[in-house]
C-alpha cells in the first residue's frame, strides 16, 4: 500500500510540474502589428523630400500598415518607422505622428511617446519600440525594405 501512495504522489507531482512548465513557457498574447511588405527607393535630393536634406528632418510616406516616418538621423543614416503604435496596434486610432519638437513620435490616442533617433519608448503605456524597417543609403538614393 505504501508503494501505491508513493507512485500516485509521483504521478501527481509529475503532472503538476508539466502544467507549471507548460504555462510558464507560453508567450504573452499581445496584439501584434501585422506584417506588410516594404520595398521602395527614394531620391533624397528630390524636392519632394526637401525635409530630408538636413539632419533631424523627417517625412511621412505611404507604406507599411499605417504609413511610415523617414527620419534623417545623421548625414548618412536614416531611420524608418511604422506609424502604427505598438500599444494596442489594432485599435483604429493607434497611429503616431511627429510632434512639434521633431524629436518624438506621439500617439494622441493612448499617449505613448517614442524617440525618433532609435524608436524607443519614452512614455508608456507602450512597452515596445516602434517597428523599424531596414535602409541602405548610397549618398543619394535611400532604399527602404524589410
Amino acid at each position: 500500500m505504501k508503494l501505491k501512495i508513493s507512485f500516485a504522489f509521483f504521478i501527481l507531482l509529475l503532472f503538476s510540474s508539466f502544467l507549471f512548465i507548460n504555462n510558464s513557457c507560453k508567450k504573452d498574447k499581445e496584439d501584434l502589428i501585422p506584417y506588410a511588405v516594404v520595398d521602395f527607393y527614394i531620391n533624397t535630393n528630390s524636392t519632394q523630400y526637401v525635409e530630408l536634406h538636413s539632419v533631424g528632418g523627417w517625412v511621412n510616406v505611404t507604406g507599411g500598415v499605417r504609413g511610415l516616418i523617414i527620419y534623417r538621423k545623421s548625414i548618412d543614416e536614416f531611420m524608418v518607422y511604422e506609424r502604427n503604435c505598438t500599444y494596442q496596434p489594432s485599435n483604429s486610432c493607434a497611429r503616431v505622428s511627429v510632434d512639434n519638437t521633431n524629436l518624438m513620435a506621439v500617439d494622441s490616442c493612448c499617449g505613448s511617446k517614442f524617440l525618433l533617433t532609435d524608436g524607443s519608448v519614452i512614455q508608456a503605456p507602450a512597452k515596445y519600440p516602434l517597428k523599424q524597417y531596414r535602409t541602405t543609403f548610397d549618398g543619394t538614393t535611400l532604399h527602404v525594405y524589410n
